[in-house]
């Protein structure tokens, strides 16, 4: 269980689930990310792509302990929802008995955070008991984007219905949802940094403390190979050439500083410092 400490605040990372990803020419998870080019890339290599050359991506949650507060970042997929991402296979994971091993309890924490609602980031919010969907953090205040939920709740189409309906509305039916803009302030030391083109809403999350920085990024970027190639969008992202935009301007301002970086999907060691390489950038964890 990986863990970092940025001033008085500590982050730790709790794994739902890693995913190594082939690359496909019919249903690329980046079009332009062929074994090729990603051997292009020697720093990629062994924590960010195996030695048969797939991508490796983790899917987790990160636990963000401030003076005061206990915050979650991302609640993963969940158990007993079938999703298209798994296969449309429900997951039966131990998510919550490993939360335990760091220490939190459910009832333990103030503040959950969605840096979007995408169905790999929404999916703890919320557990099956008797029937029904309840708040997996019955005593936390759900930070969902107002920009965000505006925008899915107009998509009729495809899987975010029931994402919303089973992951989301409960939430607001419980009255533990707080909608807030996209440079809200948690505390002192945490606050969302808008960083829309993923989605419409996306944000990323900034700490800092006692001259220290740490950024957990979200969906603004997916891989490190997007460093070195901040132009390479993904199918799912909402705009990708924005999306693209957002990630070079980002890369740009944390190139060559102390900045932590946490991705969101990096597979372990997860967290590094961007440094220039030539016209782009490169990750060093």
């Amino acid at each position: 269980m990986l863990s970092w400490t940025v001033g008085a605040v500590k982050i730790t990372r709790v794994v739902e689930m890693e995913m190594p990803v082939a690359y496909s020419a019919e249903y690329p998870f980046l079009v332009d990310a062929t074994p090729e080019a990603l051997r292009q890339m020697p720093w990629l290599y062994p924590h960010f792509v195996d030695e048969q050359d797939r991508m490796l991506l983790s899917i987790h949650a990160l636990l963000v302990e401030a003076p005061g507060l206990r915050l979650v970042v991302d609640t993963c997929i969940g158990n007993d929802k079938a999703r298209g991402i798994v296969g449309k296979k429900a997951l039966s994971t131990p998510f919550l008995d490993h939360l335990a091993e760091a220490g939190w309890r459910p009832e333990s924490v103030d503040v959950v955070v969605c840096t979007h609602l995408h169905v790999d980031h929404v999916g703890w919010n919320t557990r099956l008991v008797d029937g029904r969907w309840v708040p997996t953090f019955p005593k936390a205040r759900y930070l969902i984007g107002r920009t965000e939920l505006e925008h899915w709740q107009a998509q009729k189409e495809g899987e975010q219905p029931e994402i919303l309906a089973d992951s989301v509305t409960p939430i607001l039916d419980a009255g533990l949802a707080e909608l807030v803009e996209m440079d809200h302030v948690i505390s002192p030391e945490v606050r969302l940094v808008p960083t829309p083109g993923h989605t419409p809403g996306h944000v990323s999350v900034l700490i800092e403390s006692e001259g220290q920085r740490a950024v957990i990024t979200g969906d603004m970027t997916h891989h490190p190979c997007q460093m070195a190639h901040p132009e390479w969008s993904p199918p799912f992202d909402t705009d990708g050439q924005a999306a693209a935009r957002m990630r070079r301007h980002m890369f740009e301002r944390w190139a060559d500083t102390p900045l932590l970086v946490i991705g969101t999907h990096y597979a372990g060691p997860t967290a590094g410092r961007v440094v220039r390489d030539g016209p782009a950038f490169r990750f060093e964890p």
